[in-house]
Protein backbone atom coordinates (compact mmCIF):
# COMPACT_ATOMS: atom_id res chain seq x y z
CA UNK A 1 0.00 0.00 0.00
CA UNK A 2 1.75 3.44 -1.28
CA UNK A 3 0.99 6.70 0.92
CA UNK A 4 0.50 9.90 -0.63
CA UNK A 5 2.73 12.10 -0.54
CA UNK A 6 1.85 15.43 1.20
CA UNK A 7 0.91 18.36 -0.58
CA UNK A 8 2.83 21.23 -1.61
CA UNK A 9 1.84 24.41 -0.44
CA UNK A 10 3.08 26.13 -3.24
CA UNK A 11 1.42 24.20 -5.93
CA UNK A 12 -1.59 23.48 -3.98
CA UNK A 13 -2.15 27.29 -3.95
CA UNK A 14 -1.51 28.20 -7.18
CA UNK A 15 -4.28 25.22 -7.99
CA UNK A 16 -6.86 26.85 -5.90
CA UNK A 17 -6.47 30.04 -6.84
CA UNK A 18 -6.42 29.62 -10.90
CA UNK A 19 -9.40 27.54 -9.86
CA UNK A 20 -10.88 30.71 -7.91
CA UNK A 21 -9.76 33.31 -10.74
CA UNK A 22 -12.25 30.99 -13.16
CA UNK A 23 -14.40 31.36 -10.82
CA UNK A 24 -14.58 35.30 -10.32
CA UNK A 25 -17.63 37.07 -11.39
CA UNK A 26 -16.55 38.88 -14.08
CA UNK A 27 -17.32 42.64 -13.22
CA UNK A 28 -15.20 42.24 -9.85
CA UNK A 29 -11.56 43.04 -10.13
CA UNK A 30 -9.05 40.63 -8.83
CA UNK A 31 -6.78 43.17 -7.74
CA UNK A 32 -6.45 45.52 -4.73
CA UNK A 33 -6.93 49.12 -5.51
CA UNK A 34 -6.61 52.31 -2.70
CA UNK A 35 -8.57 54.92 -3.58
CA UNK A 36 -6.00 57.24 -1.83
CA UNK A 37 -3.43 55.36 -1.99
CA UNK A 38 -1.61 52.91 0.76
CA UNK A 39 -1.63 55.36 3.81
CA UNK A 40 -3.38 55.36 7.40
CA UNK A 41 -6.64 55.66 8.09
CA UNK A 42 -6.20 58.87 10.03
CA UNK A 43 -4.67 60.63 7.19
CA UNK A 44 -8.15 59.73 5.35
CA UNK A 45 -9.68 61.67 7.70
CA UNK A 46 -7.63 65.09 6.77
CA UNK A 47 -7.28 64.17 3.13
CA UNK A 48 -11.27 64.89 2.81
CA UNK A 49 -11.46 67.59 5.08
CA UNK A 50 -9.37 69.26 2.76
CA UNK A 51 -11.12 68.37 -0.67
CA UNK A 52 -15.00 67.75 0.16
CA UNK A 53 -14.80 70.11 3.52
CA UNK A 54 -18.40 70.73 3.95
CA UNK A 55 -19.87 67.17 2.58
CA UNK A 56 -21.51 65.19 5.59
CA UNK A 57 -19.33 62.60 7.07
CA UNK A 58 -22.08 61.64 9.57
CA UNK A 59 -25.39 61.92 9.45
CA UNK A 60 -27.13 61.03 12.96
CA UNK A 61 -30.70 61.64 13.36
CA UNK A 62 -30.72 65.05 11.33
CA UNK A 63 -27.53 65.94 12.59
CA UNK A 64 -24.83 66.92 10.23
CA UNK A 65 -21.06 66.56 10.95
CA UNK A 66 -18.93 67.77 7.69
CA UNK A 67 -15.58 66.20 7.14
CA UNK A 68 -13.90 69.11 7.98
CA UNK A 69 -15.86 69.23 11.50
CA UNK A 70 -15.24 65.21 12.16
CA UNK A 71 -11.51 66.05 10.97
CA UNK A 72 -11.05 69.36 13.70
CA UNK A 73 -12.76 67.30 16.63
CA UNK A 74 -10.50 63.97 15.69
CA UNK A 75 -6.99 66.61 15.89
CA UNK A 76 -8.58 68.02 19.10
CA UNK A 77 -9.03 64.55 21.13
CA UNK A 78 -5.29 63.27 19.73
CA UNK A 79 -3.96 66.87 21.66
CA UNK A 80 -5.59 66.52 24.12
CA UNK A 81 -4.39 62.99 24.78
CA UNK A 82 -1.24 64.12 24.40
CA UNK A 83 -1.82 67.19 27.04
CA UNK A 84 -2.61 64.18 29.40
CA UNK A 85 0.78 62.84 28.82
CA UNK A 86 -0.55 59.64 26.92
CA UNK A 87 2.64 58.51 24.30
CA UNK A 88 2.67 56.64 21.17
CA UNK A 89 1.38 53.15 22.11
CA UNK A 90 -0.42 54.03 24.97
CA UNK A 91 -4.43 52.73 24.97
CA UNK A 92 -7.62 54.66 25.19
CA UNK A 93 -10.68 52.68 26.37
CA UNK A 94 -13.83 53.45 24.39
CA UNK A 95 -17.00 52.30 25.87
CA UNK A 96 -20.19 53.75 24.19
CA UNK A 97 -22.45 52.83 21.49
CA UNK A 98 -22.75 54.55 17.78
CA UNK A 99 -22.42 58.08 18.13
CA UNK A 100 -20.10 60.36 16.57
CA UNK A 101 -19.12 61.25 19.83
CA UNK A 102 -17.31 57.46 19.28
CA UNK A 103 -15.87 58.73 15.93
CA UNK A 104 -14.10 61.49 17.64
CA UNK A 105 -12.28 59.17 20.03
CA UNK A 106 -11.28 56.70 17.40
CA UNK A 107 -10.02 58.76 14.17
CA UNK A 108 -8.72 61.10 17.24
CA UNK A 109 -6.45 57.86 18.75
CA UNK A 110 -5.11 57.01 15.60
CA UNK A 111 -3.74 60.30 14.73
CA UNK A 112 -2.07 61.06 18.06
CA UNK A 113 -0.40 57.04 17.45
CA UNK A 114 -1.97 55.65 20.05
CA UNK A 115 -4.25 52.13 20.47
CA UNK A 116 -7.78 51.68 20.20
CA UNK A 117 -9.79 49.63 22.89
CA UNK A 118 -13.18 49.26 21.94
CA UNK A 119 -15.31 47.84 25.02
CA UNK A 120 -18.80 46.22 24.78
CA UNK A 121 -21.77 49.35 26.11
CA UNK A 122 -23.29 45.43 27.29
CA UNK A 123 -20.34 44.98 29.37
CA UNK A 124 -20.43 44.19 33.07
CA UNK A 125 -18.28 45.74 36.04
CA UNK A 126 -16.16 42.72 36.11
CA UNK A 127 -15.51 42.18 32.01
CA UNK A 128 -14.81 46.06 31.95
CA UNK A 129 -11.82 45.61 34.65
CA UNK A 130 -10.75 42.77 32.82
CA UNK A 131 -9.78 44.69 29.83
CA UNK A 132 -8.39 47.60 31.55
CA UNK A 133 -6.36 45.62 33.63
CA UNK A 134 -5.36 43.77 30.05
CA UNK A 135 -4.47 46.71 28.06
CA UNK A 136 -3.50 49.11 31.14
CA UNK A 137 -5.78 52.01 29.29
CA UNK A 138 -5.33 55.05 31.89
CA UNK A 139 -7.33 57.00 30.34
CA UNK A 140 -11.31 56.15 29.04
CA UNK A 141 -14.67 57.79 27.03
CA UNK A 142 -18.01 56.79 27.57
CA UNK A 143 -21.25 57.51 27.77
CA UNK A 144 -22.98 59.10 31.23
CA UNK A 145 -25.72 56.30 31.94
CA UNK A 146 -22.46 53.52 31.59
CA UNK A 147 -20.05 55.74 34.48
CA UNK A 148 -21.61 53.35 37.03
CA UNK A 149 -20.70 50.88 35.78
CA UNK A 150 -16.57 52.18 34.83
CA UNK A 151 -16.75 53.58 38.49
CA UNK A 152 -17.62 49.89 39.43
CA UNK A 153 -14.47 48.55 37.60
CA UNK A 154 -12.01 51.76 38.49
CA UNK A 155 -10.61 50.32 41.86
CA UNK A 156 -9.06 47.09 40.68
CA UNK A 157 -7.73 49.38 37.33
CA UNK A 158 -4.98 51.72 36.55
CA UNK A 159 -7.62 54.10 34.88
CA UNK A 160 -6.86 57.42 35.83
CA UNK A 161 -9.46 59.49 33.89
CA UNK A 162 -13.06 59.25 32.57
CA UNK A 163 -14.36 61.15 29.84
CA UNK A 164 -18.21 61.23 29.62
CA UNK A 165 -20.58 62.20 27.34
CA UNK A 166 -24.45 62.02 27.01
CA UNK A 167 -25.30 59.72 23.98
CA UNK A 168 -28.06 62.32 23.28
CA UNK A 169 -25.39 65.18 23.05
CA UNK A 170 -25.39 65.42 18.99
CA UNK A 171 -28.89 64.87 18.67
CA UNK A 172 -31.60 67.85 17.45
CA UNK A 173 -34.08 68.52 19.38
CA UNK A 174 -35.71 67.63 16.45
CA UNK A 175 -34.92 64.57 14.73
CA UNK A 176 -35.80 64.49 11.62
CA UNK A 177 -36.17 60.43 11.02
CA UNK A 178 -37.68 58.70 14.73
CA UNK A 179 -35.41 58.25 17.72
CA UNK A 180 -35.73 55.55 19.94
CA UNK A 181 -36.39 56.87 23.63
CA UNK A 182 -33.45 55.16 25.18
CA UNK A 183 -30.67 56.37 22.91
CA UNK A 184 -32.74 60.06 22.96
CA UNK A 185 -31.74 60.40 26.58
CA UNK A 186 -31.65 62.87 28.86
CA UNK A 187 -28.18 64.70 30.51
CA UNK A 188 -26.82 62.76 33.89
CA UNK A 189 -25.03 63.96 36.65
CA UNK A 190 -21.73 62.53 36.68
CA UNK A 191 -19.57 63.25 39.06
CA UNK A 192 -15.82 62.13 39.06
CA UNK A 193 -15.61 62.61 35.07
CA UNK A 194 -14.42 64.77 32.65
CA UNK A 195 -17.33 66.12 29.58
CA UNK A 196 -15.96 64.51 26.72
CA UNK A 197 -17.10 67.54 24.15
CA UNK A 198 -16.43 70.29 26.38
CA UNK A 199 -12.73 69.23 26.74
CA UNK A 200 -12.22 69.12 23.15
CA UNK A 201 -13.37 72.69 22.70
CA UNK A 202 -10.92 73.55 25.08
CA UNK A 203 -7.82 72.11 22.63
CA UNK A 204 -6.18 73.26 19.32
CA UNK A 205 -7.51 71.93 16.04
CA UNK A 206 -4.20 72.11 14.54
CA UNK A 207 -3.88 68.72 12.40
CA UNK A 208 -1.55 66.35 14.11
CA UNK A 209 -0.45 63.05 11.92
CA UNK A 210 1.50 60.74 14.59
CA UNK A 211 0.08 57.91 13.48
CA UNK A 212 1.70 54.97 10.70
CA UNK A 213 0.23 51.96 9.01
CA UNK A 214 2.30 49.29 11.10
CA UNK A 215 2.37 50.52 14.63
CA UNK A 216 -0.53 48.51 16.73
CA UNK A 217 -3.69 50.80 16.33
CA UNK A 218 -6.56 48.48 17.88
CA UNK A 219 -6.89 46.10 20.08
CA UNK A 220 -10.24 44.46 18.93
CA UNK A 221 -11.24 41.53 21.46
CA UNK A 222 -12.35 38.19 20.64
CA UNK A 223 -15.88 37.37 22.15
CA UNK A 224 -14.37 34.78 24.85
CA UNK A 225 -17.39 32.44 24.87
CA UNK A 226 -14.98 30.17 26.00
CA UNK A 227 -12.22 31.08 27.65
CA UNK A 228 -11.05 34.78 28.61
CA UNK A 229 -11.18 37.07 25.58
CA UNK A 230 -7.85 37.77 23.85
CA UNK A 231 -6.93 41.05 22.44
CA UNK A 232 -5.83 40.92 18.74
CA UNK A 233 -3.48 43.47 17.48
CA UNK A 234 -4.25 45.01 14.40
CA UNK A 235 -2.82 48.18 13.17
CA UNK A 236 -3.75 51.14 10.71
CA UNK A 237 -2.49 49.00 7.33
CA UNK A 238 -4.91 46.19 8.45
CA UNK A 239 -7.89 48.60 8.30
CA UNK A 240 -7.04 50.29 5.13
CA UNK A 241 -6.06 46.75 3.46
CA UNK A 242 -9.63 45.36 4.71
CA UNK A 243 -11.86 48.82 3.40
CA UNK A 244 -9.72 48.44 0.04
CA UNK A 245 -9.86 45.14 -0.94
CA UNK A 246 -13.70 45.06 0.08
CA UNK A 247 -14.17 48.40 -1.97
CA UNK A 248 -12.17 46.10 -4.91
CA UNK A 249 -14.96 43.61 -5.07
CA UNK A 250 -17.98 45.91 -5.04
CA UNK A 251 -19.78 45.99 -8.55
CA UNK A 252 -19.26 49.03 -10.06
CA UNK A 253 -17.78 50.94 -7.21
CA UNK A 254 -20.44 53.62 -7.23
CA UNK A 255 -20.52 55.90 -4.66
CA UNK A 256 -23.86 56.15 -2.47
CA UNK A 257 -24.68 56.62 1.08
CA UNK A 258 -24.22 53.68 3.72
CA UNK A 259 -26.25 53.14 6.84
CA UNK A 260 -25.55 51.23 9.66
CA UNK A 261 -26.66 50.60 13.02
CA UNK A 262 -24.29 47.31 13.57
CA UNK A 263 -22.17 48.30 17.12
CA UNK A 264 -18.87 49.78 16.37
CA UNK A 265 -16.87 48.19 19.52
CA UNK A 266 -17.50 44.93 17.07
CA UNK A 267 -15.03 44.55 14.38
CA UNK A 268 -17.76 44.17 11.58
CA UNK A 269 -19.19 47.64 12.94
CA UNK A 270 -15.80 49.15 13.38
CA UNK A 271 -15.40 48.17 9.41
CA UNK A 272 -18.95 49.20 8.06
CA UNK A 273 -18.81 52.50 10.15
CA UNK A 274 -15.74 53.35 11.15
CA UNK A 275 -13.29 52.07 7.93
CA UNK A 276 -15.27 51.58 4.34
CA UNK A 277 -16.88 54.90 3.94
CA UNK A 278 -14.19 57.02 4.99
CA UNK A 279 -12.24 54.51 1.80
CA UNK A 280 -14.25 57.31 -0.22
CA UNK A 281 -15.80 59.83 1.48
CA UNK A 282 -19.21 58.64 1.25
CA UNK A 283 -21.77 59.74 4.11
CA UNK A 284 -22.39 57.42 6.78
CA UNK A 285 -26.34 57.56 8.24
CA UNK A 286 -25.16 56.43 11.73
CA UNK A 287 -28.06 54.38 13.84
CA UNK A 288 -26.95 54.25 17.70
CA UNK A 289 -29.29 50.67 17.72
CA UNK A 290 -31.20 48.83 15.50
CA UNK A 291 -35.01 50.52 15.06
CA UNK A 292 -37.05 49.45 11.90
CA UNK A 293 -38.86 52.13 11.87
CA UNK A 294 -35.53 54.80 12.09
CA UNK A 295 -34.08 52.65 9.33
CA UNK A 296 -36.73 52.67 6.70
CA UNK A 297 -37.36 56.82 7.56
CA UNK A 298 -33.43 57.29 7.30
CA UNK A 299 -33.14 55.38 3.65
CA UNK A 300 -36.00 57.27 2.38
CA UNK A 301 -34.33 60.81 3.68
CA UNK A 302 -30.93 60.37 2.78
CA UNK A 303 -31.64 58.23 -0.29
CA UNK A 304 -29.52 55.21 1.50
CA UNK A 305 -27.40 52.97 -1.37
CA UNK A 306 -25.81 50.60 0.56
CA UNK A 307 -27.45 48.98 3.78
CA UNK A 308 -26.31 45.61 5.95
CA UNK A 309 -28.61 43.95 8.25
CA UNK A 310 -29.30 40.36 10.01
CA UNK A 311 -31.39 38.25 8.59
CA UNK A 312 -33.77 38.47 11.15
CA UNK A 313 -34.06 42.32 10.64
CA UNK A 314 -35.17 41.98 6.68
CA UNK A 315 -37.97 39.77 7.77
CA UNK A 316 -39.01 42.25 10.37
CA UNK A 317 -39.12 45.11 8.51
CA UNK A 318 -41.00 43.20 5.39
CA UNK A 319 -43.55 41.99 8.43
CA UNK A 320 -44.94 45.52 8.79
CA UNK A 321 -47.92 46.85 7.50
CA UNK A 322 -46.40 50.02 6.23
CA UNK A 323 -43.36 48.64 4.82
CA UNK A 324 -44.85 49.69 1.15
CA UNK A 325 -45.39 52.87 2.22
CA UNK A 326 -41.53 53.91 2.67
CA UNK A 327 -39.97 54.52 -0.87
CA UNK A 328 -36.53 52.31 -0.69
CA UNK A 329 -35.64 52.83 -4.48
CA UNK A 330 -32.76 54.65 -3.74
CA UNK A 331 -31.06 50.93 -2.35
CA UNK A 332 -28.52 49.60 -4.39
CA UNK A 333 -26.64 47.09 -2.56
CA UNK A 334 -28.16 45.33 0.77
CA UNK A 335 -25.94 42.54 2.74
CA UNK A 336 -27.72 40.29 5.65
CA UNK A 337 -25.79 38.12 8.14
CA UNK A 338 -27.32 34.57 9.05
CA UNK A 339 -26.40 34.52 12.74
CA UNK A 340 -30.15 32.80 13.62
CA UNK A 341 -32.71 33.00 11.15
CA UNK A 342 -30.62 32.22 7.98
CA UNK A 343 -31.16 33.51 4.37
CA UNK A 344 -33.01 31.46 1.69
CA UNK A 345 -34.94 31.53 -1.58
CA UNK A 346 -38.24 32.64 -0.31
CA UNK A 347 -36.57 35.21 1.76
CA UNK A 348 -34.90 36.70 -0.82
CA UNK A 349 -37.87 36.52 -3.50
CA UNK A 350 -39.60 38.23 -0.75
CA UNK A 351 -37.58 40.76 -0.17
CA UNK A 352 -36.78 41.73 -4.11
CA UNK A 353 -40.41 41.09 -4.59
CA UNK A 354 -40.78 44.04 -2.76
CA UNK A 355 -37.52 46.44 -2.79
CA UNK A 356 -36.20 45.45 -6.30
CA UNK A 357 -32.80 44.87 -4.76
CA UNK A 358 -31.00 41.25 -3.83
CA UNK A 359 -30.32 40.35 -0.59
CA UNK A 360 -26.58 38.70 -0.60
CA UNK A 361 -24.84 37.57 2.65
CA UNK A 362 -22.26 39.43 3.68
CA UNK A 363 -18.60 37.32 4.12
CA UNK A 364 -16.70 34.85 6.59
CA UNK A 365 -14.37 36.32 8.68
CA UNK A 366 -12.88 36.16 12.05
CA UNK A 367 -11.61 39.38 15.10
CA UNK A 368 -8.50 38.07 14.17
CA UNK A 369 -8.44 38.53 10.17
CA UNK A 370 -10.49 42.08 10.35
CA UNK A 371 -13.16 39.95 9.40
CA UNK A 372 -15.27 40.90 5.81
CA UNK A 373 -12.32 38.16 4.61
CA UNK A 374 -14.88 36.84 1.89
CA UNK A 375 -17.14 37.88 -0.73
CA UNK A 376 -20.15 36.67 -2.32
CA UNK A 377 -21.21 39.36 -4.80
CA UNK A 378 -22.37 38.61 -7.75
CA UNK A 379 -23.24 34.85 -6.83
CA UNK A 380 -26.83 35.20 -6.49
CA UNK A 381 -27.92 34.26 -9.95
CA UNK A 382 -30.38 31.61 -9.88
CA UNK A 383 -29.90 31.44 -6.13
CA UNK A 384 -26.72 29.71 -6.60
CA UNK A 385 -25.28 30.81 -3.32
CA UNK A 386 -28.04 29.37 -1.37
CA UNK A 387 -28.07 25.80 -3.36
CA UNK A 388 -24.58 24.81 -1.92
CA UNK A 389 -23.63 22.66 0.60
CA UNK A 390 -24.48 25.15 4.14
CA UNK A 391 -23.05 27.60 4.91
CA UNK A 392 -21.53 29.07 1.17
CA UNK A 393 -19.43 31.73 2.31
CA UNK A 394 -17.94 32.75 -1.82
CA UNK A 395 -14.44 33.89 -2.76
CA UNK A 396 -11.55 34.74 -0.44
CA UNK A 397 -10.73 38.48 -1.11
CA UNK A 398 -7.74 39.29 -3.27
CA UNK A 399 -4.53 38.63 -1.46
CA UNK A 400 -6.58 36.50 1.11
CA UNK A 401 -5.41 32.89 1.16
CA UNK A 402 -7.11 30.15 2.21
CA UNK A 403 -5.99 26.14 2.94
CA UNK A 404 -8.14 23.52 4.45
CA UNK A 405 -5.63 21.23 6.81
CA UNK A 406 -6.20 18.06 8.85
CA UNK A 407 -7.06 19.18 12.68
CA UNK A 408 -4.20 16.87 13.89
CA UNK A 409 -1.20 16.78 11.60
CA UNK A 410 -1.24 20.36 10.06
CA UNK A 411 -1.17 18.59 6.45
CA UNK A 412 -2.76 20.15 3.53
CA UNK A 413 -6.02 18.21 2.58
CA UNK A 414 -7.04 17.76 -1.19
CA UNK A 415 -10.67 20.26 -2.42
CA UNK A 416 -13.70 19.07 -1.29
CA UNK A 417 -11.56 17.51 2.19
CA UNK A 418 -13.55 18.82 5.69
CA UNK A 419 -10.90 20.27 7.64
CA UNK A 420 -9.47 23.01 9.60
CA UNK A 421 -9.80 26.59 7.84
CA UNK A 422 -6.06 28.16 7.98
CA UNK A 423 -5.68 31.70 5.96
CA UNK A 424 -2.96 34.49 5.54
CA UNK A 425 -3.61 37.70 4.37
CA UNK A 426 -2.73 41.29 4.96
CA UNK A 427 -5.36 42.21 7.49
CA UNK A 428 -4.14 39.29 10.08
CA UNK A 429 -3.76 40.11 13.31
CA UNK A 430 0.07 40.95 14.29
CA UNK A 431 -0.28 39.06 17.77
CA UNK A 432 -2.72 38.63 20.86
CA UNK A 433 -1.70 41.35 23.11
CA UNK A 434 0.67 40.26 25.95
CA UNK A 435 0.03 36.51 24.85
CA UNK A 436 3.14 35.30 22.82
CA UNK A 437 1.88 31.28 23.87
CA UNK A 438 -1.77 31.67 22.08
CA UNK A 439 -0.18 33.42 19.11
CA UNK A 440 2.64 31.57 18.84
CA UNK A 441 -0.25 28.18 18.59
CA UNK A 442 -2.52 30.12 16.36
CA UNK A 443 0.03 31.84 13.70
CA UNK A 444 2.14 29.03 12.10
CA UNK A 445 4.14 30.02 9.44
CA UNK A 446 2.13 33.06 8.48
CA UNK A 447 -1.01 31.04 8.90
CA UNK A 448 -3.89 31.61 11.34
CA UNK A 449 -5.11 28.02 12.46
CA UNK A 450 -8.44 29.70 12.74
CA UNK A 451 -10.31 26.61 14.71
CA UNK A 452 -13.46 26.36 12.12
CA UNK A 453 -14.21 23.30 10.01
CA UNK A 454 -14.55 24.50 6.28
CA UNK A 455 -14.44 23.05 2.91
CA UNK A 456 -12.92 24.31 -0.55
CA UNK A 457 -14.88 23.22 -3.58
CA UNK A 458 -13.28 22.27 -6.68
CA UNK A 459 -14.58 25.62 -7.88
CA UNK A 460 -12.68 27.50 -5.35
CA UNK A 461 -15.62 28.68 -2.99
CA UNK A 462 -15.28 28.44 0.66
CA UNK A 463 -17.90 26.86 2.79
CA UNK A 464 -17.39 26.87 6.72
CA UNK A 465 -19.05 24.28 8.60
CA UNK A 466 -18.70 25.64 12.02
CA UNK A 467 -16.02 25.71 15.29
CA UNK A 468 -14.29 22.49 15.48
CA UNK A 469 -14.97 23.00 19.37
CA UNK A 470 -19.01 22.54 18.41
CA UNK A 471 -18.20 19.70 16.20
CA UNK A 472 -20.43 16.55 17.38
CA UNK A 473 -19.34 13.02 17.13
CA UNK A 474 -22.21 10.73 16.41
CA UNK A 475 -21.69 6.96 16.28
CA UNK A 476 -18.32 8.34 14.64
CA UNK A 477 -19.58 10.61 12.18
CA UNK A 478 -19.03 14.45 12.24
CA UNK A 479 -22.17 16.34 12.56
CA UNK A 480 -21.86 19.67 12.58
CA UNK A 481 -24.62 21.98 14.49
CA UNK A 482 -24.41 25.04 11.46
CA UNK A 483 -25.92 22.69 9.18
CA UNK A 484 -28.29 21.84 11.16
CA UNK A 485 -29.00 25.09 12.03
CA UNK A 486 -29.15 26.64 8.54
CA UNK A 487 -31.75 23.49 7.54
CA UNK A 488 -33.70 24.63 10.67
CA UNK A 489 -33.56 28.00 9.46
CA UNK A 490 -35.23 27.25 6.14
CA UNK A 491 -38.79 26.51 8.06
CA UNK A 492 -41.25 28.91 7.87
CA UNK A 493 -41.88 28.49 11.10
CA UNK A 494 -38.39 28.76 13.32
CA UNK A 495 -37.74 32.44 13.85
CA UNK A 496 -33.87 30.98 15.12
CA UNK A 497 -31.80 28.11 16.61
CA UNK A 498 -29.01 26.95 18.43
CA UNK A 499 -27.75 23.32 17.72
CA UNK A 500 -25.19 21.66 20.75
CA UNK A 501 -24.57 18.43 22.31
CA UNK A 502 -25.37 15.53 24.56
CA UNK A 503 -23.44 12.93 25.96
CA UNK A 504 -25.14 10.05 25.39
CA UNK A 505 -23.62 6.28 26.04
CA UNK A 506 -25.18 4.78 22.70
CA UNK A 507 -24.31 7.48 20.02
CA UNK A 508 -21.34 9.37 22.06
CA UNK A 509 -23.57 12.70 21.11
CA UNK A 510 -26.27 13.41 20.56
CA UNK A 511 -27.24 16.48 19.22
CA UNK A 512 -29.92 19.28 21.07
CA UNK A 513 -31.57 21.59 19.13
CA UNK A 514 -33.08 25.09 20.71
CA UNK A 515 -35.55 26.16 18.82
CA UNK A 516 -37.12 29.65 19.24
CA UNK A 517 -40.66 29.80 16.99
CA UNK A 518 -42.12 32.31 15.04
CA UNK A 519 -44.91 29.92 14.50
CA UNK A 520 -46.37 29.57 17.77
CA UNK A 521 -48.28 25.89 16.79
CA UNK A 522 -45.45 24.80 15.36
CA UNK A 523 -44.85 21.54 18.06
CA UNK A 524 -41.45 19.78 18.03
CA UNK A 525 -42.95 16.66 16.47
CA UNK A 526 -43.99 18.63 13.37
CA UNK A 527 -40.54 20.28 13.25
CA UNK A 528 -38.55 16.63 13.80
CA UNK A 529 -40.89 15.31 10.70
CA UNK A 530 -40.15 18.01 8.55
CA UNK A 531 -36.02 18.29 9.75
CA UNK A 532 -36.42 13.87 9.01
CA UNK A 533 -37.20 14.61 5.23
CA UNK A 534 -33.84 17.34 4.58
CA UNK A 535 -31.02 15.64 6.74
CA UNK A 536 -29.49 12.50 7.36
CA UNK A 537 -31.39 10.44 9.81
CA UNK A 538 -28.08 10.46 12.14
CA UNK A 539 -28.04 13.96 12.45
CA UNK A 540 -31.58 14.61 13.15
CA UNK A 541 -31.22 16.70 16.89
CA UNK A 542 -33.54 16.31 19.90
CA UNK A 543 -35.66 19.29 19.30
CA UNK A 544 -36.56 21.18 22.31
CA UNK A 545 -38.89 24.76 21.88
CA UNK A 546 -37.57 27.70 24.21
CA UNK A 547 -39.27 31.11 24.11
CA UNK A 548 -35.75 32.92 23.40
CA UNK A 549 -32.31 31.74 22.99
CA UNK A 550 -29.59 33.11 24.98
CA UNK A 551 -27.81 36.03 22.57
CA UNK A 552 -24.17 37.59 22.84
CA UNK A 553 -23.96 41.84 22.44
CA UNK A 554 -22.87 41.17 18.74
CA UNK A 555 -26.40 38.71 17.75
CA UNK A 556 -24.76 35.24 18.04
CA UNK A 557 -26.67 32.42 20.29
CA UNK A 558 -24.20 31.47 23.20
CA UNK A 559 -23.80 28.38 22.86
CA UNK A 560 -21.86 27.91 26.47
CA UNK A 561 -25.44 28.93 27.74
CA UNK A 562 -27.00 26.16 25.90
CA UNK A 563 -24.47 23.53 26.71
CA UNK A 564 -26.13 24.33 30.13
CA UNK A 565 -29.26 23.86 29.52
CA UNK A 566 -28.99 20.81 27.70
CA UNK A 567 -28.75 19.04 32.02
CA UNK A 568 -31.68 21.12 32.92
Amino acid sequence: MTTKAPLDLDSYLADVIARQHASWPDKLAKNVTYPLGERPLSEHISHWAQTRPDAPALIFYGTKISWSELNAQSNRFAALLAARGLEKGDRVAVFMPNCPQFHFAFYGILKAGLVHVPISPLSTAQEVAYVLNDTDARLMVTIETLVETVQAAREETSLQEIFSTPLSALIPENPEIHCPHSVNTPPQDTPGTTGFLDALANMPDDEIALGDLDSPAALNYTGGTTGMPKGCVHTQRDMVFTGAANWSVTTNRDEGVSLTFFPEFWIAGENMALIFPVMTGDPLVLLSRWDPLSVLQAIERYKVTVFGMIVDGAIELMDRPDFKDFDLSSLHRVRVVSFVKKLDPDIRARWKALTGTVLAEASWGMTETHTSNTFTTDMQDDDYDLKQQPVFVGLPLPQNEFVIRDFDTGQILPLGSEGEITMRGPGLLKSYWGKPDATAEAIRDGFLYTGDIGVIDEKGYLHYLGRRKEMLKVRGMSVFPAEIEATLGKHPGVQGSGVVGRTDIRSGQIPVAFVQRADPDLSAEALSDWLAERISKYKLPEIRMVDALPMTATGKVRKAELADWVEK
